[in-house]
């Protein structure tokens, strides 16, 4: 792909990190263009690894990047391209067989807390991290100027500037008592709580403690008594008057009391107290949760700022905002004059009689030249040598710059008066700040830039497939096809009866797939005569799990095992395991645009690949008009795969396991749903590799577009069926062969398809 960085998933733990690190150097060394030395010694001089980016701070999506469609399914906005509803911070109850489970106060199911990778900053550095990413989606200056002053300083304390980011330079940890007042800071600018993700590996009963799912801030302790306006709490974090607080009666999605405290005074000790521990810290085994603490303190309020008839014994108690903090922060980027400055370089030619040319360039490749409006004359007294020049054209405070390396190479002794060097050191800072502030300049590949005609030329395709595979993908389509996706042998079985030409399974136990092929196998060998459709054969296909981890090749291996006709492609890894295999590009490679359908069909030779599920009927018609219709794949009937989650909701609810080593699988036991605020039940179902998907509880259809889309050219549809019965899907596909072939509208197959699914249907995002 040419890229010169690579970002990680949030997902990744600092083994995996280091496993890649590593993986990168050893392919390189394997490899004849990452020169090797013959002897096979590696020379990273020639092959260096790509740099790795990881997020290391900030609000963690529970969805793997790419793989969240909840925003879409239910708002038909796309997380995808920035336009998340956030619907991970709601609350869900958990349903297990059909009966809610009891959690006491955990209802906030699916928000994580917030990444804080300070602890394992060292770690990072040591396992070849080179760059460091803050999430800010949203936020203030003061939480920008807040947590990048604590990651800088962090730096700074392990001795690492960040041109030492991705060596082995770090040696040492950064000490605990180090991280008591970044904690604080970092608290104060935005928090769900804090926790280290997956960076020390999966732990399901830490990584979502479910209490609530919006800011709270730096814990204060629970009150101990109202009186009169007053409330008492044993205070576990400083507080002052001035500082806003608020009072958490374990409801987050009601109107919560709070304000700013008015004065704090001392009040009486009690001996022993249940509520000293920060609500979400995991008590440990042989801990009680009661310690001694010091004398409660009473906080009193403004008149009239708090209900205290809606503050009770038991509440906890946040610190939500610190003016003081916030005004040393706003002093930190406020005003005119610049907070930091960045070193240029800056060279100096010309001799007497000729004008002064200066170079000035930045880090990053931004070059300016200008020009002395006089001649260089003899200098008879003080001559511009490098101190000089130094201190004359180093006064560059005001300016984003100061000045770093500094090349004289003026001929002769010459002069030039100090006015003139001024102005030329100010045009040049500048012009320099002025190219820094314009927008990065894209160069398109030549390729790229060429009509639909020369970018799509069979010449240009680029297949390792055979003729064959080719021509399955090319030769004209003259009767629509209708892919039906089962979950489970009794679907498939159904699928079978109503003769489905393609089949896709994509089963939760991927060791169900030797005994899915062997049913098509035997079905389809009492029934030999091929399908009138294209004159193709019937196929069946298998789905690998959507996410693929080093470690994991165990399962793609057992897929591949079963020998099924083809394969779904659904991220980058399939492409190369599968790569000598029959292979459709599945939803999740996101393709929305027809340079991601050449990419995968020319460069991969994928026989077709999916729609991206983000796409609403105007985008669908436009990529069938940007590219061959007969590329793509349309789904019309689903239950939408709205989270896809290393997060396991039945290990973390369920059980009292951390991951699959130990929660028993619960998820092999107990038919799982989550239900929204509106009552809605989502399906849960856990992979292969234990990872999560909350379907949408209502089946969507495109029905209604389907006549539109053939008129484009489309030829391909899907279907694919979630927990419906056997009946259910031969009525469904019945239904939909009957409006492939024009026998009813799509607008009846609306009201019919209303009346077959219990909860209806929706229009989904196409809508």
């Amino acid at each position: 792909l040419g890229c010169h960085l690579v970002v990680l998933a949030r997902e990744c733990s600092l083994k995996e990190i280091e496993k890649i690190q590593t993986g990168q150097t050893d392919a390189g060394c394997r490899s004849q263009v990452a020169g090797c030395q013959p002897g096979g010694e590696h020379n990273p001089t020639n092959h260096p690894p790509l740099p790795l980016e990881v997020f290391v701070h900030g609000a963690l999506c529970v969805a793997y990047s790419g793989q969240c469609l909840t925003s879409e399914a239910l708002g038909g906005r796309s997380a995808n391209r920035g336009e998340c509803a956030q619907a991970c911070r709601l609350p869900y109850d958990l349903i297990s067989d059909g009966k809610p489970v009891p959690l006491g106060d955990k209802r906030y199911l699916l928000s994580p807390q917030d990444l804080a990778g300070l602890e394992v900053l060292a770690d990072l550095i040591r396992a070849g991290v080179a760059s460091l990413k803050i999430e800010g989606r949203l936020k203030s200056p003061e939480y920008v100027a807040n947590i990048t002053r604590v990651y800088r300083r962090a730096l700074d304390k392990l001795g690492t500037r960040n041109s030492e980011l991705g060596t082995d330079a770090i040696t040492e940890d950064i000490p605990h008592s180090a991280l008591r007042a970044p904690r604080y800071e970092i608290e104060m600018a935005f928090s769900r709580g804090l926790y280290t993700g997956w960076f020390r590996g999966i732990n399901n009963q830490e990584l979502v403690h479910a209490r609530f799912g919006k800011k709270r801030g730096v814990y204060l302790g629970e009150v101990t008594r109202v009186q009169g306006g007053k409330v008492f709490v044993h205070l576990l974090a400083p507080i002052k008057a001035g500082d806003g607080v608020v009072f958490d009666a374990g409801h987050p999605e009601e109107k919560e009391e709070g304000g700013r405290v008015y004065e704090i005074n001392v009040g009486q000790a009690s001996r022993l107290s249940p509520i000293t521990q920060h609500p979400n810290r995991v008590t440990r085994k042989g801990e009680t949760g009661r310690m001694p603490v010091p004398p409660c303190e009473v906080l009193t309020f403004g008149r009239g700022d708090i209900d205290f008839s809606r503050v009770h014994v038991g509440d906890k108690v946040w610190k939500t905002s610190d003016p003081e903090l916030d005004r040393r922060l706003r002093q930190s980027f406020s005003g005119d004059r610049p907070h930091f400055q960045r070193p240029i370089q800056m060279e100096v030619h010309g001799h007497v009689g000729r004008s002064m040319t200066l170079i000035a360039r930045d880090e990053i490749g931004h070059v300016v030249q200008v020009e002395s409006a006089m001649s260089l004359a003899k200098a008879e007294k003080q001559p511009l040598n490098t101190e000089r020049l130094r201190e004359k054209l180093g006064r560059l405070g005001g300016t984003p710059f100061k000045l770093g390396d500094l090349k004289n190479i003026l001929e002769g002794d010459v002069m030039l008066p100090s006015s003139e060097l001024n102005r030329l050191r100010r045009k040049a800072a500048g012009l320099l700040d002025a190219l820094r502030a314009q927008p990065k300049r894209w160069t398109l590949n030549p390729r790229s830039s060429r009509g639909n005609e020369a970018r799509f030329s069979k010449s240009e395709i680029r297949n390792p497939k055979s003729e064959i595979d080719r021509s399955l993908l090319t030769s004209a389509a003259t009767e629509s096809e209708l892919v039906v996706l089962v979950r489970n042998l009794a679907q498939l079985e159904a699928a079978l009866r109503c003769g489905a030409q393609t089949i896709y399974c994509e089963f939760e136990d991927v060791k169900k797939y030797r005994e899915a092929v062997a049913l098509f196998r035997n079905v389809r060998s009492r029934d030999a005569s091929p399908s009138t459709i294209n004159h193709q054969p019937s196929t069946i296909w298998l789905a690998p799990p959507r996410i693929f981890k080093t470690g994991e090749e165990w399962i793609l291996k057992q897929v591949r095992a079963c020998n099924a006709d083809g394969y779904l492609v659904r991220n980058y890894d399939h492409l190369k395991f599968f790569a000598d295999c029959r292979c459709i590009g599945d939803f999740s490679l996101n393709v929305a645009n027809p340079l991601t359908a050449e990419y995968f069909v020319h460069r991969h030779g994928l026989e077709r690949v999916t729609a991206s599920y983000d796409l609403n009927i105007t985008q669908l018609e436009a990529l069938l008009q940007a590219a061959p219709p007969e590329w793509f794949e349309i789904t019309i009937h689903q239950h939408m795969p709205m989270f896809h989650m290393e997060h396991c909701v039945f290990c973390a609810f369920l059980s009292d396991g951390t991951d699959y080593t130990n929660c028993g699988r619960p998820c092999d036991q107990h038919d799982v749903q989550l239900r929204d605020r509106v009552g809605a039940m989502h399906p849960l179902k856990a992979d292969a590799g234990c990872r999560n998907t909350v379907f949408n509880a209502l089946a969507q259809t495109g029905a209604e577009f389907v006549s539109h889309l053939v008129a484009l050219g489309a030829r391909t549809f899907r279907i694919e069926f979630l927990k419906e019965t056997p009946e259910q899907v031969a009525q469904t596909i019945a239904k939909y062969r009957q409006l492939l072939r024009g026998e009813i509208t799509g607008a009846q197959l609306w009201r019919e398809l209303k009346l077959l699914n219990q909860l209806g249907v929706t229009r989904g995002q196409m809508a």
